[in-house]
């Protein structure tokens, strides 16, 4: 738990450009939110999870910065802390429908299902409708196999039309091992942005799962068109055609015993 005290990450392994710390000193905390923004529109969620918390030891009543921090550790896979630190938000900001909604997707990780509806159930009920709350409410319902999830992200979509909700959902989809539904929301966020890369990159991800190598070769590559030093791309498409050439040779093989 120290790790997380106060939500400092060692980004060694991101691809972010070295620090000025002096101009560092003179951000403040809407210069951290924006940075914050970018980092998660790459994909780079350690860094965004970072750049949230340093917006908050400025301004802790930014409740953008506890939602997003919050967001941050869901991607990240640190469903324990994710649901603390809704907690302690909520503390400060009871019954905010979105920050209600962040600890029901935590929860909802976590496996605590009954839990989790509840918190999702008073999110809904609260002052106001988000993408986000729809993104969880559909999460539940994927999660308990029920058919009426794609509702709930159409609903998200449909109140916020960024190509980033869209990926977002495609990312839920993955995890509930989904592939063909991923992809579908995933192609709306190409679509709807061509020039974001990360779009790229979770399509990529979704047609790799299905199976559709020669598609993902083809985002993977559109990827690193707009991004020619990125890293994770670079080794998925080594992988495939990796696989390729290891396919052909088995190919190759069996045609000569035969």
């Amino acid at each position: 738990m120290a790790r997380f005290d106060k939500l400092e990450f060692d980004d060694s392994r991101q691809h972010d450009e070295p620090e000025d710390r002096s101009a560092e000193t003179r951000r403040d905390e809407t210069d951290w939110m924006q940075r914050a923004d970018q980092h998660r529109r790459t994909g780079l969620y350690e860094n965004a999870l970072k750049f949230y918390s340093r917006a908050l030891e400025l301004d802790k009543s930014l409740i953008g910065g506890w939602l997003g921090q919050v967001q941050m550790l869901v991607q990240l896979a640190e469903y324990p802390e994710a649901e603390l630190w809704a907690r302690k938000a909520l503390e400060l900001f009871p019954a905010h429908g979105d920050l209600m909604a962040g600890r029901g997707q935590a929860l909802c990780r976590l496996g605590d299902i009954k839990r989790a509806h509840e918190m999702c159930d008073g999110s809904l009920k609260q002052s106001g409708q988000s993408a986000y709350r729809w993104m969880v409410r559909g999460e539940l319902l994927l999660a308990a196999k029920q058919a009426t999830d794609q509702h709930c992200f159409d609903k998200a979509q449909q109140l916020d039309a960024d190509w980033l909700v869209s990926a977002e959902i495609a990312l839920v989809y993955l995890f509930y091992r989904n592939p063909s539904r991923a992809q579908l929301r995933a192609r709306r966020a190409c679509e709807t942005a061509p020039d974001q890369y990360y779009a790229w990159l979770v399509q990529a991800r979704c047609q790799r799962a299905l199976g559709l190598d020669s598609q993902a070769r083809r985002s993977l590559q559109t990827c690193l068109e707009l991004c020619p030093g990125h890293e994770d791309a670079r080794q998925m498409l080594a992988e495939l055609e990796t696989g390729s050439v290891s396919s052909l040779g088995r190919w190759l093989r069996g045609l000569l015993h035969r």
